[in-house]
Formats: structure tokens, C-alpha cells, sequence
């Protein structure tokens, strides 16, 4: 059997023949990035081996060697991702509360009694609030007894090395060993997370008594090793709802800790929303608000005098730079922001003061900068409605700018630096996207028969959409023009709703009665939604 030395990890296994380099990895628990699932389309799994640079998905083994992987730890130091979102004023009330008997301590759940410690624990009393994104996890440390977060940690989900978006991660769930995969790299990393934590606020992890997991529903359905195979078939029913208790029994805290769920809303609008709706208040707001989480799966609300209707889409990929030629995580050298003036452009650079100046390399282009630009170019005339770049060798097309549309693999490209391009290929994966998105904003504004200038505010919310900005969202039609100057950017309510949960046990009630009353707008199921989808892939 062949061996293969991962060189920077230390780690060798032996493979079988005509294994891929892919395989391998994943069998010495090698990060190696592959959004597509190993077929081949993304490009993302390029690793070193002494016959040059090849695909760890394509490349068949057939002999010992050594294999070159970039850290994947060096992304996650300088990874930008957002912990903290919009927020309001509450009573403390938790869930767990703790009694004083005699040389004992008893911890309480709701009032029944989970279990008793020896000596007199009463002041150590805490909770963890994470965020489950299908990119990103970030966990906070709460002390329960006042509220205050103790310390906080993020970094990217492990499960986007086998699978980018939700509808991957459950096919991927649906083999052999897949979903015990997912859910053991997830536990793996939570646990080493909760270790940080607990060094950092310099406490026990025995003390940890209740975690909120908020996310979508996939990933609430691996993140509790629940099979997800229901969730990508028709009538696309979960196989758990939240509004539950769970054994934590995997993650090394209190022998008596317990994980809460908040209730799902639907098979692909999840707990993230349900976190979202309680930070943002939605269901209290008079007028009619939009609410958007702009990512893989974008989920969204329309709320109108407390009367709430949800919808999501699947945008993919593409706004994480996972399906773009020369896309990447918004991370140390990615091109963040982008503006033309005059005739110039100018650019951002993660790690360095923008505009940049040379000092940092550049590597490629985040979800941010992918949209900054697109928006740019469409603006300045450079890409036309339909999407294509215009001709560079027609005079009537002369512009500063022009140069920088070269042919590359038989099509044009937009190119930043000599390096970093703009594809055409890559314009299309934007229009599927910000098409889908803009689609479930006018089916959820055709369910409540209004229309786009009905609208009294747009908020955006997530880590990706607190980085994006307004012109560029409404300069590529994602967004209506009528929402011009109504946007606010919210940041992660997934985190601050599951703090909210985590510290006032009332609003897990009041949300669960909501979640009831929420109209559940299915596109897939709309006779309209494939003329509306292909009517805004158009700039």
C-alpha cells in the first residue's frame, strides 16, 4: 500500500492504490479544503507534490510520497469573523440556577434538580452561546448569575472541508461514515474551543452547565449527530425541531450539562433566525422590515406590524469565495473592498490600512471585495446587464479602465493585479446568487401583496453581511433600488439571540408560541419562482 507524508501536519498514512491524495487526508485527518465534495469543480484542494501542484481530489495514488498542505490554522489567526450582533435589555434569568445545602451544592434546570456537587460551587455558574454557521463557529462564556461574557472564541467550521454549503454537507452526511464525520470533526473542535475558553476566563469546565446551539437546521441536525438525509428530499421534513433539551455528554463540561435548541422555523430557515428575530425584535416593530442573513443559505423575514413570513434560498458558495477563480475567506491578503473614481480604482487589503499600498501580498478576493467589485464594474459600464464584459477591442468601448479586460482561458477577465482576476465564469456564480437572494425578497414582498418601496428598513445581518456595503448590494440588483438609505448591518443575531436565550429562560417560551405563527414561504414550491429567479440574474 502506499504512504503518504503529509509533510507540515507530521502526520503519514498508508493508502490504498488508486486512493486520491483527497482520501488520504481525510483518513490521517488532514485538512484539506473541497467545496464541491471531491468532484473536481472548485479548484480549492491544490496541494504540492514532488510532481508539481495538482488536485488532492484528481490526483490517484500510486506510489509512496510526500504531500505539501497549507496550515489551516494559519487561515483561522487572520480570519475576519464577526462575534457579536444587535442587541437589547434584559433580566437575567437562566435556566440553571444553584442551591446551598449544608456542605453540598444543587444545580437546578428549571427548577428540577439536574445533580448535586460537593462544597459550596454557588459562584461559579456558566453557559456557552455558539453560533453553528456553515462556515464559521463562534462560542461565547457567559457567567450566568450577571450576564457578562467572559471570553469569546471563533474559527472556521471543520466541516466546510468536506462540503461547503448545507446541501453538500447533507449529501456528504448520506455515505457510509459521513454524518459521524461531520459531527466528530464538529465535536472535536467545540471541545478544543471550550478548552481556550476556559483558560482564558481561568475557570473549570465542569462549571459549564447549559449550551444554546444557534444555527441553521442542517447544521443543528449533524451538530447533534442527527441524520439530515430528510432534510434534501421532498417534503423536506426535519427530524428534530428544537425547543429541546439534549445530553452534552460528548463535550467534556458538567456531568449534568445539557445543551437547548432553539425551535426551528422550517427545513431551511433555522435557529439562526429564530435567534435573529428574538435580537432584532422583529415580531415588535411597527412598519415593515426586512430581515436578510446573506450567506450560503440566505435566509430571510419579512416582518410587518408583527406578522412574520421566512423564506430562504439557496445562494451558494459563491459570496464565500469558495466557487470563484481566484475567491478566499475574508482573511490575511484578500481583497476586501473595492471603488472606482475617475477613471481609477482602488482597493482594501486584510492586514493592511486600505487603500493598499504593496506592503501586504495579496492572495484573492473575499465575499466583500467579489461584490465591491461586480457592483464597480457594473456601475462603470465595464460589465453589462446580461453579465458579460464588454468588448475590449470595439473603440466605441474605450474607457481608462478598459485594459484591465483580458482574454484568460478563452473568455475575458477583469484583472486587479497581474494575479487576481474576475472571470467570466465567476460573474455568472455571482448573478445565480444575488438572483436567488433578490428572488426570496420579491416572493416574500408578493406573499404580503406589497411592494418594494413598502418598505420602512432593510436589516442585514451575519458576519459576511456586516462587511458588505449598500451601493454595491443595490449597483448588482440583490437589493431593490426602493431600499436605497434603508439599511442597517446588525451583525451576528444568531450569537446575540442564543446570549438572550442562554441568559433569560422566558424568552425560550415566547419564541417557541412565535415560531408557530411564522408563514413559511417555500419558493421551490411556487409556480412564479422560476421566472422571478431568472428575471434577476440580470444586473
Amino acid at each position: 500500500m502506499p504512504q503518504i507524508n503529509f509533510v507540515y501536519q507530521g502526520k503519514t498514512v498508508d493508502i490504498e492504490n488508486e486512493k486520491t491524495i483527497l482520501e488520504a487526508a481525510r483518513l490521517a485527518g488532514v485538512t484539506i479544503e473541497s467545496p464541491c465534495n471531491g468532484i473536481g469543480s472548485c479548484g480549492k484542494c491544490k496541494v504540492g507534490t514532488s510532481g508539481g501542484v495538482v488536485l488532492a481530489c484528481q490526483h490517484h495514488v500510486r506510489e509512496d510520497m510526500e504531500v505539501i498542505v497549507k496550515d489551516y490554522n494559519d487561515e483561522n489567526k487572520s480570519l475576519q469573523i464577526l462575534s457579536e450582533g444587535s442587541n437589547f435589555d434584559y433580566d437575567i434569568q437562566p435556566f440553571i440556577t444553584k442551591r446551598v445545602s449544608g456542605s453540598k451544592t444543587e444545580v437546578y434546570g428549571g427548577g428540577k434538580l439536574l445533580g448535586i456537587e460537593d462544597g459550596d460551587t454557588s459562584s461559579f455558574i456558566y453557559g456557552l452561546a455558539i453560533d453553528i454557521g456553515t462556515t464559521t463557529l463562534v462560542t461565547a462564556l457567559v457567567d450566568l448569575s450577571n450576564g457578562k461574557t467572559l471570553a469569546s472564541e471563533s474559527t472556521l467550521n471543520p466541516q466546510a472541508a468536506y462540503a461547503q454549503d448545507v446541501l453538500g454537507r447533507i449529501h456528504f452526511a448520506s455515505k457510509d461514515d459521513g454524518l459521524a464525520v461531520l459531527y466528530n470533526s464538529f465535536i472535536e473542535v467545540l471541545v478544543t474551543m471550550i478548552l481556550a475558553l476556559t483558560k482564558k476566563a481561568g475557570l473549570k469546565r465542569e462549571h459549564i452547565y447549559e449550551l444554546v446551539y444557534s444555527g441553521n437546521t442542517t447544521m443543528l441536525h449533524i451538530a447533534t449527530n442527527t441524520d439530515p438525509y430528510s432534510l434534501g428530499q421532498f417534503p423536506y421534513t426535519p427530524n428534530l425541531f428544537g425547543a429541546e433539551h439534549l445530553s452534552a455528554k460528548d463535550l467534556h463540561i458538567s456531568p449534568f450539562g445539557i445543551i437547548w435548541l432553539p425551535p426551528i422555523i422550517s427545513a431551511y430557515v433555522g435557529a439562526d433566525i429564530t435567534s435573529g428575530i428574538l435580537a432584532s425584535a422583529l415580531n415588535k416593530k411597527k412598519g415593515t422590515t426586512v430581515f436578510i442573513d446573506i450567506g450560503t443559505n440566505g435566509e430571510m423575514v419579512l416582518a410587518k406590524d408583527g406578522r412574520l413570513a421566512a423564506s430562504s434560498t439557496a445562494a451558494g458558495p459563491a459570496f464565500e469565495g469558495m466557487n470563484i477563480s481566484c475567491g478566499m475567506r475574508a482573511s490575511q491578503g484578500a481583497i476586501e473592498s473595492f471603488s472606482i473614481a475617475d477613471g481609477v480604482f482602488s482597493f482594501g487589503v486584510i492586514g493592511y490600512n486600505p487603500p493598499w499600498g504593496g506592503e501586504t501580498p495579496i492572495t484573492g478576493i473575499c465575499g466583500s471585495g467579489l461584490l465591491d467589485i461586480a457592483g464597480e464594474l457594473v456601475r462603470t459600464g465595464l460589465i453589462g446587464k446580461n453579465g458579460r464584459f464588454i468588448n475590449p477591442g470595439n473603440e466605441n468601448n474605450a474607457t481608462p479602465l478598459i485594459s484591465r479586460i483580458r482574454p484568460h482561458e478563452g473568455k475575458n477577465a477583469f484583472f486587479v493585479t497581474d494575479d487576481i482576476y474576475l472571470s467570466q465564469k465567476d460573474i455568472r456564480q455571482i448573478q445565480l446568487a444575488k438572483g436567488a437572494i433578490r428572488c426570496g425578497i420579491e416572493m416574500l414582498l408578493t406573499h404580503f401583496n406589497m411592494n418594494a418601496a413598502d418598505i420602512d428598513s432593510l436589516e442585514i445581518a451575519g458576519s459576511f453581511g456586516y462587511h458588505l456595503n449598500e451601493a454595491s448590494l443595490l449597483n448588482i440588483g440583490l437589493l431593490p433600488a426602493a431600499f436605497a438609505g434603508k439599511t442597517a448591518f446588525v451583525g451576528n443575531t444568531s450569537m446575540s439571540g442564543a446570549t438572550a436565550f442562554l441568559l433569560n429562560t422566558t424568552f425560550r417560551s415566547q419564541m417557541t408560541e412565535l415560531v408557530k405563527e411564522i408563514d413559511v414561504v417555500e419558493l421551490a414550491n411556487d409556480e412564479n419562482f422560476e421566472k422571478n429567479f431568472i428575471k434577476h440574474l440580470s444586473f
